[in-house]
């Protein structure tokens, strides 16, 4: 079995460890893997002037990320694989501004936290809850699937977290989600953070990974990629939470690959 994990936060997201990028390199060799992908939450050009201050960095500092991941790439290539990247929603206001930057890193992923921005004080996904949130959600992570943008699409249930039953609106969601997924081979992310979230009982609904979500990508004969999501180096240690989830997986009959 091989490690790799292209899903990797930094300082710079600001709701991240305060520790600096080679802390998460040291742990991922220590830990056996073979790839490291950061993809820290990405910044936008809001045109309102609005500036996050617990979500993701800021544009100014976008290069700065992008410097420092690559300088630890030519570091350690002798010992690891290091690839940059970004977390991304479908926002449709920048994705020009977005396809612009593309050529800069080495993929995207999908993480759709807020529908159509956050800077107007947009409910986060993973914390809101009741009628409507669930199919808000699928319709524009569909949007965003369907930009070719991306290589995967990170915790895919993410609105499960308080989502209290797997109804009819959720079952919706999770099979249009699935069937597109299958349609234009886009992996699904098995969020490792999630499953750290629901020991700790912050999530009080289905949660994600939900294991309703998961039967359904196995019914559409979906792939997976395992993701940490880390946000502390020590995340990067847990090497038996990451083999757990890929026998999970695979007693499903999904295909987990573990390149981007």
């Amino acid at each position: 079995m091989k490690l790799t994990n292209y899903h990797t936060h930094t300082w710079r997201c600001f709701h991240a460890a305060q520790v600096c990028d080679r802390e998460y390199v040291e742990n991922a060799i220590q830990a056996g893997f073979s790839v490291l992908g950061f993809s820290d939450h990405t910044p936008w050009p809001y045109a309102s002037g609005y500036v996050s201050e617990n979500e993701r960095m800021s544009v100014s500092q976008l290069d700065g990320y992008l410097s420092s991941i690559r300088a630890l790439k030519e570091e350690y290539a002798d010992r690891i694989e290091i690839r940059v990247g970004l977390e991304c929603e479908y926002f449709p206001q920048y994705m020009d501004w977005l396809r612009e930057q593309r050529p800069k890193t080495d993929y995207l992923i999908l993480g759709n936290h807020f529908g159509l921005s956050d800077e107007h004080g947009e409910p986060y996904y993973g914390k809101a809850e009741g009628p409507g949130v669930v199919e808000e959600y699928t319709a524009y992570t569909l949007a965003g699937m369907g930009t070719g943008l991306f290589a995967c699409l990170a915790h895919p249930e993410l609105p499960f977290a308080n989502h209290m039953a797997f109804d009819e609106e959720a079952q919706t969601g999770a099979r249009m989600i699935c069937r597109e997924a299958k349609a234009i081979g886009m992996p699904l992310e098995y969020n490792l953070y999630g499953t750290v979230k629901q020991e700790r009982g912050k999530q009080k609904g289905l949660g994600y990974p939900a294991k309703e979500f998961w039967q359904a990508a196995s019914e559409y004969g979906c792939t997976a990629i395992v993701g940490v999501d880390a946000h502390k180096p020590e995340h990067m240690l847990d090497a038996e939470r990451y083999r757990r989830a890929r026998d999970y997986l695979e007693a499903l009959n999904i295909k987990v690959i573990e390149e981007l």
